[in-house]
């Protein structure tokens, strides 16, 4: 057999290239057609520009960062048990793990624990609701925290701890009001139409593909709970058309968080068949030119 002549090598590269190119336009394509599952708009505090240095200026590249929420099981002071982009939420229970296709098993024993962890992560459709119950539950339980560390410093005057405290609390609230992501996941399971049946509006509920791993929590009585955690889904990264990227041209050197003050944009998304996101629209919100 006659070894490939370098020219019949580099022809059978050009080929395998463009028909990856191919098979990736033509996903896009699919995803892209009409009607769209969901058409929510959203703001700074869910679709972020990324950190840019100068490594990153060069790129002529833009994508903004999708931002997410769950209703972690876990808290901690000041972050209200909200996590971002990833977390064990609290709805996350034996049935739903089951329905996903992990088996629960007997966690009474270590074997039968180690076998339930040693599951390998599932794809999940998600539901992500924008400003829905979830997120005014995060300004209601910081706008508590708030008033609870008013109170501890007036009963402590002078004191630069209870002082320092409250301040804190005072930001968490300001960021909870207007600058963290309203985007929560609220929901998860196998089938995306029965979702959109049981979540039907698409400008409030996002559905988005995802990945569920299998997790444990020790109730306060010592049994063993079955719950899940929630990674990081496809379509984190969402690319700016370059038609549209004059609206952020002049933000683009500002820092990951989002302004104190709220938004500086908003942006029209769409999610396709494949459950894969793109912005139709993009521009700057009023008094933001």
């Amino acid at each position: 057999m006659k070894p490939w002549s370098r020219r019949r090598t580099l022809g059978l590269g050009i080929a395998i290239i463009m028909l990856t190119n191919a098979v990736a336009l033509a996903g896009v394509w699919w995803n892209r057609q009409p009607p769209a599952d969901s058409t929510p708009t959203l703001s700074e505090r869910e679709l972020a520009l990324p950190w840019r240095g100068p490594r990153l200026r060069e790129n002529s590249g833009l994508a903004l960062d999708l931002r997410w929420r769950v209703i972690d099981r876990e808290s901690a002071e000041f972050s209200s048990g909200f996590t971002f982009n990833g977390g064990t939420p609290q709805w996350l229970d034996a049935g739903r793990m089951t329905a996903l296709g992990f088996a629960p098993g007997d966690l009474a024993t270590d074997a039968g624990r180690r076998r339930y962890l040693k599951q390998l992560p599932r794809e999940a459709v998600l539901v992500l609701e924008l400003a829905g119950p979830s997120w005014e539950r995060a300004v209601a339980r910081a706008r508590e925290d708030a008033g609870r560390h008013d109170a501890a410093a007036a009963a402590n005057p002078g004191s630069k701890e209870f002082a320092g405290r409250a301040r804190r609390a005072h930001e968490a609230l300001a960021r909870e009001e207007n600058a963290n992501s309203r985007l929560f996941v609220v929901d998860a399971g196998p089938d995306a139409e029965a979702l959109r049946r049981q979540y039907p509006d698409r400008n409030r509920f996002l559905l988005l593909r995802g990945t569920v791993r299998p997790a444990v929590r020790d109730r306060e009585d010592g049994q063993p709970h079955v719950t899940g955690s929630i990674g990081n889904h496809r379509g984190t990264r969402v690319q700016v058309p370059h038609a549209l990227r004059t609206a952020l041209e002049p933000f683009e050197s500002g820092p990951t968080e989002q302004p104190a003050k709220g938004s500086r944009y908003e942006a029209s998304l769409a999610v396709g068949r494949k459950l894969e996101p793109w912005i139709v629209d993009l521009r700057p919100l009023p008094g933001e030119r």
